[in-house]
């Protein structure tokens, strides 16, 4: 088995949205008057429009949309569900809250693991996100990429097969030289579709208290870590 490049999931399987987002969500929530909200349930709601968004792409009933401008419109439509006018916030505002994205903390082990896996293979995120998002987060979170390989790379969203296949293209190998690592059995389906390696790592903190789903492998991946420290030794790296 020859892999050349590890391509990974990064919202959960890198980062840990929820955590992160909570945290710059309360801030904007107790100046307008959204204190008694709370952060996390806000970010789980501003999560939960993710798929619908880009599901619009998807279909073809909207033209092909970056993530940020996404995130932004989903914004607006979470803070109306909580009760609050985002035109009393403010574009400004606003603008600088859907930044809450970029600015999301690796899971603790997650940069060391990935240090390590770029000494053997090519690293790179196979991300719903834009390059400018991507490439924000992992500046700010000191993740070590390669290359940045944001959706507009693909013009499509995970789980279309364009999304895997185009990024081996630009990578100038073979589907099955490629290894999608995710915390996400569904991802990792779509993507041995496609003819990838798959890699599975737990994170059972994603969704916080009480998840369900994506605690166990739902396949037998070609690799299983219980996070990239585990996966990089069981890569050989």
């Amino acid at each position: 088995m020859t892999v050349k490049a590890c391509v990974f999931d990064v919202f959960g399987t890198v980062v840990d949205w929820r955590n992160s987002v909570a945290r710059e969500s309360a801030p904007f929530l107790a100046r307008h008057g959204g204190s008694a909200i709370d952060p996390h349930a806000f970010a789980t709601a501003w999560r939960k429009r993710y798929q619908p968004g880009m599901e619009e792409c998807r279909s073809g009933r909207r033209p092909w949309t970056r993530l940020d401008v996404l995130h932004r419109e989903n914004l607006e439509l979470v803070l109306v569900d909580h009760g609050l006018d985002p035109k009393k916030i403010g574009e400004a505002e606003l603008a600088e809250w859907n930044n809450a994205w970029r600015k999301l903390d690796p899971w603790p082990e997650a940069v060391a693991g990935l240090t390590r896996l770029k000494r053997n293979y090519i690293i790179a995120p196979l991300s719903n996100g834009n390059i400018a998002l991507m490439t924000a987060m992992a500046k700010r979170a000191g993740i070590p990429w390669d290359a940045i390989l944001g959706a507009e790379v693909a013009q499509a969203y995970k789980p279309q097969p364009e999304a895997y296949l185009r990024t081996a293209e630009v990578l100038m190998i073979r589907p099955d030289e490629l290894c999608l690592v995710a915390a996400h059995n569904g991802d990792l389906a779509a993507a041995r579709e496609c003819g990838l390696k798959t890699a599975f790592v737990t994170r059972p903190n994603e969704h916080g208290p009480g998840q369900t789903g994506d605690l166990a492998p739902a396949q037998a991946w070609d690799w299983v870590g219980t996070d990239f420290q585990d996966l990089a030794g069981k890569m050989g790296c």
